[in-house]
């Protein structure tokens, strides 16, 4: 079968590139095979008809009936035109030849608002749209369908008709833990539009300059202006950009500061707000406001509010709680917000259909505020959705959620989760199975894919996650994970790069083995997985334990294994450097990583040549008392040169990212950085700066260790 596939594929690729008319059907693997990678895939293909060439000067024809917003999508494909293939366009009259059309008379075909019918021939490549959005959406189509062969750049004949199965695409943007420079957050817009997300869910926390409490923006924060222009930004390229701040727990960033102690829900915890204290509202209210007024026209605003960790902790809170139970506790937060933000919002916050009623403290004696949008969902626990499907009976607007791949540092499970040991599937099969039936089901006003920054990943390490997202909410029938991430690898990075799959399935062994090095187990898991130093020698006949590779022999094993790895990712990384046409600084954060994951590796394997080294001085105390001395030396050395290695690659790690973030934990000359660990233990939060990821090295005091042996070795050289 896969034979004949194939060669209908190719039979039709010829077809096309001829531009001999011939009406076909297709699957997302026919247009792969004549290099077209289309993201998200249209919900209706047929190939054949007359192939549309483009040239120069293309003719961008607006009807009559074009808004403000059809001009500006109308320009926005005359600059690219110009920009991705060199191709002159004029926005005018219908000419003999070469014509885009972007019809807004509308049609009769049931696409709705944000879907479009594309149509070829040999003079003209029509797009017809009902709607603004639709008409934009595709344009963003059309650049993926153009292709250049023999000098001639064309859209192979064919008829797309398409629309989304889910209204609201979001992607969930955490910036808890960093601040990303101005210019990337426009191209992440300019990104997440190419794939027709059109929800931007900002989770900001202290990196916007509240005007009326401005001790809880952080040094270089967004101002009320810069967040408007994002806003403004956004809506032109059809994504609303909506903030999240957090409501009755995640809020260490305003309950660290002592002024609002007592607001706490715990005393000694930053973590939660008291949900009976008048004062949480006072301040909460005007974070809001705020956050409202910096993102103009926008609908929503989320509140957050989960893991609320302490709730009903308090003398007062435990009363209510006895009453109402508490999720009551949490509704009556919810509605007395919702109340004071409906005016203006629909209100959003993290609370699964019906889990008022499914958790550990149903509710009791009162009911839910059904103005409120459910973003996070029962759909994993039943598969038929049937807590959303009661929840939207009863009026509430829900949100499938496409749950956080990982919290594992610098990079994600794409292909593999590791769960007590055990390697299970990895979070791009777990959208698949989730948004491909979620999305055709119906029921779900909205998608929203989240991206939790507790280990401080960079941004660009979710793309494939946010697109897979898009692709399975705008359309859950096609393709399927693997022709996906194939798609993804060609569109994003251009149809010459090579070996990406491997890469990222080397990247995602790598991160697990990074997380489970030094002490970053013992962060989560407890002693379990602590690496100790080799022990150091003492006495005039270098006397020592030699524990340390028969203790970590597995890991030496697995270090050296691990670096092979590492060394193939580099290689596959710095090949694809020069092949990419798009995204070139990927690339750069990949070699970072990766380079991170080898000198973490090159430190065990430092670590067992020390210990053989000292075992090597030890043996030669009784015979050749120079050699030993130039033993220890060696030891001296190699201690050097991993901490050494250590400053080089962490300082080049933080250069890279740092071209498109802020300095973690910037201070600046009117305003310190006001650091202070929260309970939830997020990896990224261990220190104020970036050195998060060396920090387990560090605590092992390599250096201490080096100026104790250097000590050790010069009495050796007076005294033995």
């Amino acid at each position: 079968m896969k034979m004949k596939n194939n060669a209908i594929s190719l039979y039709t690729a010829a077809l096309i590139l001829l531009g001999i008319s011939f009406p076909y059907h297709c699957k997302a693997s026919d247009l792969s095979n004549i290099g077209l990678h289309v993201i998200p895939y249209p919900q209706q293909v047929e190939l054949g008809g007359n192939n549309f060439a483009l040239t120069s000067p293309v003719n961008i024809v607006v009807d009559k009936n074009a808004t403000q917003v059809d001009l500006q999508t109308a320009e926005l494909l005359k600059i690219r035109l110009h920009e991705l293939w060199g191709i002159q366009a004029v926005i005018g009259e219908y000419h003999r030849s070469s014509n885009v059309i972007l019809n807004r008379k509308g049609t009769s075909r049931p696409i709705g608002e944000q879907g479009y019918i594309i149509t070829t021939d040999s003079n003209a490549l029509t797009i017809n749209a009902n709607g603004e959005d639709g008409l934009f959406y595709g344009v963003q189509t059309l650049f993926q369908l153009i292709k250049k062969a023999r000098g001639i750049v064309y859209v192979p004949g064919m008829k797309i008709t398409d629309w989304p199965d889910v209204e609201i695409r979001a992607a969930h943007y955490d910036t808890k833990h960093h601040q990303d420079r101005g210019s990337y957050v426009k191209s992440f817009i300019r990104d997440l539009a190419k794939y027709k997300i059109n929800m931007l869910v900002w989770e900001w926390e202290d990196k916007f300059a509240y005007k009326s409490h401005p001790e809880i923006g952080a040094p270089g924060a967004f101002t009320m202006e810069e967040m408007q222009a994002f806003t403004r930004y956004a809506r032109e390229y059809h994504v609303e950009l909506v903030p999240l701040v957090q409501g009755l727990g995640h809020v260490s960033f305003i309950l660290k500061w002592p002024q609002y102690k007592d607001l706490r829900e715990v005393e000694n915890s930053d973590w939660e707000f008291c949900p009976l204290e008048d004062g949480t509202y006072n301040l909460l209210f005007d974070l809001w406001d705020e956050a409202i007024e910096a993102t103009p026209g926008s609908k929503y605003i989320h509140i957050g509010s989960d893991e609320t960790y302490e709730l009903g902790v308090c003398s007062k809170c435990q009363a209510s709680a006895n009453e109402v139970g508490n999720s009551g506790l949490y509704h009556s937060f919810a509605s007395r917000s919702a109340e004071h933000l409906k005016k203006s919002r629909k209100v959003m916050l993290w609370e699964r259909p019906m889990g008022w009623e499914k958790n550990k403290s149903p509710i009791k004696g009162i009911k839910p505020n059904t103005d409120m949008v459910l973003t996070e969902s029962y759909s994993y626990i039943t598969p038929d959705f049937r807590y959303a499907k009661e929840a939207k009976s009863m009026g509430f607007e829900v949100f499938i959620y496409d749950p956080n791949p990982g919290i594992e540092p610098l990079f994600l499970p794409y292909h593999f989760r590791k769960r007590r040991g055990k390697k299970v599937s990895g979070s791009l099969k777990n959208s698949y199975d989730l948004l491909s039936t979620g999305s055709k089901s119906q029921v779900f006003d909205g998608m929203i894919n989240t991206s939790w920054d507790d280990s401080g990943l960079h941004n660009q390490m979710w793309m494939l996650s946010f697109i897979a997202s898009a692709q399975y909410s705008w359309n859950g029938a096609a393709p399927s994970p693997d022709e996906l991430e194939d798609s993804f690898f060609a569109s994003y990075y251009g149809n010459e790069v090579v070996d990406m799959k491997e890469l990222y399935e080397l990247l995602n062994e790598g991160a697990y083995y990074f997380a489970e090095t030094f002490e970053r187990n013992v962060w989560h898991h407890g002693i379990i997985g602590k690496t100790h130093l080799p022990d150091l020698p003492r006495g005039q006949y270098i006397e020592y334990d030699r524990y340390w590779n028969r203790e970590y022999d597995d890991m030496v094993i697995r270090s050296g294994m691990q670096s092979k790895k590492m060394i193939l990712a580099l290689q596959i990384i710095e090949t694809n450097k020069n092949l990419a046409k798009h995204n070139h600084y990927d690339f750069e954060l990949y070699r970072s990583i990766a380079e991170l994951i080898d000198h973490t590796c090159h430190t065990y394997l430092d670590l067992s040549n020390l210990e053989r080294t000292i075992t090597e001085a030890h043996k030669n105390a009784f015979s050749n008392r120079q050699a030993a001395y130039n033993s220890l030396l060696k030891a001296e050395e190699i201690i050097e040169h991993s901490l050494s290695r250590r400053d080089s690659v962490f300082n080049k790690f933080v250069a890279t990212w740092e071209k498109t973030r802020l300095p973690k934990g910037l201070s600046t000359s009117e305003k310190r950085y006001f650091y202070k660990m929260d309970r939830s233990r997020h990896f990224a939060n261990r220190t104020a700066d970036m050195s998060y990821l060396i920090y387990d090295e560090q605590l092992l005091d390599m250096e201490g260790y080096l100026d104790r042996l250097r000590e050790y070795r010069e009495s050796f050289q007076l005294e033995y």
